[in-house]
């Protein structure tokens, strides 16, 4: 069933979408080689506290971390762990807190240092392809059209393989929430969009074959091929017209420029 927000309630998930976003902005300015994912974790775990709100993703069908932290072949739901970041790792985020009822998360990927220029491309496009699915989150379209908007530009476009088995999804109260949001699918089909529902648009695009393969972890998810892949998401809520974001780019994009160890020459 998919649950439509009042204004309210719009408002209060675009506060919490916008403290996702600075938690992602504070990373962005702290990634360095010799970083762990751990630390990353205890960051965020300390930010959502200080803001008094609750981890999302702690304890979530049992997920035992604060955040997903995923790295180059990983595509998503990564481990934090002791391993020091380097130079060329391309490193996922995905995090959410829970205030006042209602749910903000998203993910956002960086680019530690130089990289070749397939993965730079890779990433480019990925975050190009999120807004392309954007654009079609608007009221009278379908899910299909989301799905069709970032497969064409992904798959369609530069041969990059669509993940099939992890999708998009409504936000409110629970993290997950209907409607499922593939990122692959044909124009004008699925569910039609009304106002005031609001999605986690979510591209997970890999540089090499769709396919992958879970860890014995039961939650890290990898490329099957061992190519990296790339990964972002919006909070997005369904208007006439055009879509409302309710997460924001902008800041961490700000904060990425400040730390010289992150690539930012894709967008620059």
């Amino acid at each position: 069933m998919i649950i439509y927000k009042t204004e309210p309630e719009i408002a209060i998930m675009k506060e919490n979408a916008t403290l996702v976003s600075q938690m992602l902005a504070e990373v962005a300015k702290v990634l360095k080689p010799g970083m762990t994912t751990l630390q990353i974790d205890e960051l965020c775990k300390t930010f959502i506290a200080d803001h008094k709100g609750i981890p999302t993703f702690y304890g979530y069908s049992g997920y035992p971390y604060n955040i997903c932290a995923s790295v180059n072949d990983v595509v998503v739901h990564g481990f934090p762990n002791h391993k020091p970041l380097q130079d060329g790792d391309v490193i996922s985020i995905d995090l959410g807190i829970t205030r006042n009822g209602f749910v903000g998360e998203h993910a956002y990927t960086f680019i530690m240092g130089e990289v070749s220029p397939e993965v730079l491309q890779l990433v480019k496009v990925t975050k190009e392809s999120l807004y392309k699915g954007i654009e079609k989150a608007t009221a009278g379209h379908r899910i299909g059209d989301i799905a069709y908007a970032i497969q064409e530009h992904t798959e369609r476009k530069y041969g990059y393989g669509v993940v099939r088995e992890l999708v998009g999804h409504g936000l409110g109260r629970r993290m997950h929430e209907d409607p499922q949001v593939p990122n692959y699918g044909k124009r004008g089909t699925g569910p039609k969009l009304n106002e005031n529902v609001v999605l986690a648009i979510e591209p997970m695009i890999n540089l090499g074959k769709k396919e992958i393969y879970t860890e014995d972890d039961g939650w890290t998810i990898r490329t099957a091929d061992g190519k990296p892949s790339a990964h972002f998401e919006h909070d997005v809520c369904v208007k006439k017209g055009k879509a409302l974001i309710l997460s924001d780019y902008s800041i961490i994009e700000a904060a990425e420029k400040t730390n010289a160890n992150l690539n930012t020459s894709y967008f620059a």
